[in-house]
């Protein structure tokens, strides 16, 4: 695919990734009534961490790789956020108050796709956000452990912002101690039959394999 058609998917990405965003900003997903006895695991992520796409949320992969270790799973994802993107409150009220306030024993990471549509305008912004999200949720969580993921990404192409930002989420990951997963970009690549009918989200079997590679890479650290 040429840049111009790359460029071209991207904008209509982002406006079917912002209306999911208004979406479920304005109908959040209930939370489920938290297990005293089980390790509490907080997920920061966007649509492919919420599930869209996926024919129920029992097959997203946070809830497969929860279920398999006896989680107690918190879930607050939104549809088309990115640290910058499609975000318009940074403090009291957004996704990282909501895992703060939840006070869970591990927190995942796993932004940064939807950054990519805002990159040519706000490219500075967003590496500031990472790291100042980095530090505030381990600030506040110090006794959590950290899984920062790297960004997932949906299409074989991929524009050169996609590299810059997994860069830029594992140097904040780095610098804040925190476990990485390297290579979920390319965890759905080269198999549009794991994409849904919108052509943007996993189905079931992607979610499928995104949490056998969730779990093989969790087993490596231990988890």
């Amino acid at each position: 695919m040429k840049f111009d058609s790359v460029t071209r998917t991207i904008a209509a990405t982002v406006v079917v990734a912002a209306s999911f965003g208004l979406a479920a900003c304005s109908t959040p997903e209930p939370a489920e009534e938290r297990d005293p006895n089980a390790v509490r695991v907080a997920f920061y992520g966007d649509s492919y961490t919420l599930g869209t796409g996926a024919s129920d949320t029992d097959n997203r992969w946070s809830t497969v790789v929860s279920e398999q270790r006896d989680w107690s799973e918190f879930n607050p994802s939104v549809n088309g956020l990115g640290f910058i993107n499609n975000r318009t409150t940074f403090g009291d009220g957004d996704l990282p108050s909501q895992i703060i306030a939840d006070d869970p024993d591990i927190v995942f990471v796993t932004m940064g796709l939807n950054d990519n549509f805002s990159f040519g305008a706000r490219a500075s912004d967003i590496q500031a956000q990472i790291t100042d999200d980095f530090d505030r949720l381990t600030t506040a969580l110090p006794d959590a452990r950290f899984i920062v993921v790297e960004p997932f990404w949906y299409t074989d192409e991929r524009p050169d912002s996609v590299d810059t930002i997994i860069s830029w989420v594992e140097a904040a990951a780095a610098a804040s101690g925190a476990d990485y997963i390297p290579g979920a970009s390319h965890w759905i690549e080269g198999h549009p039959e794991w994409m849904a009918s919108d052509g943007l989200h996993p189905n079931d079997d992607g979610y499928a394999e995104m949490a056998t590679q969730m779990d093989q890479a969790l087993r490596t650290l231990g988890l």
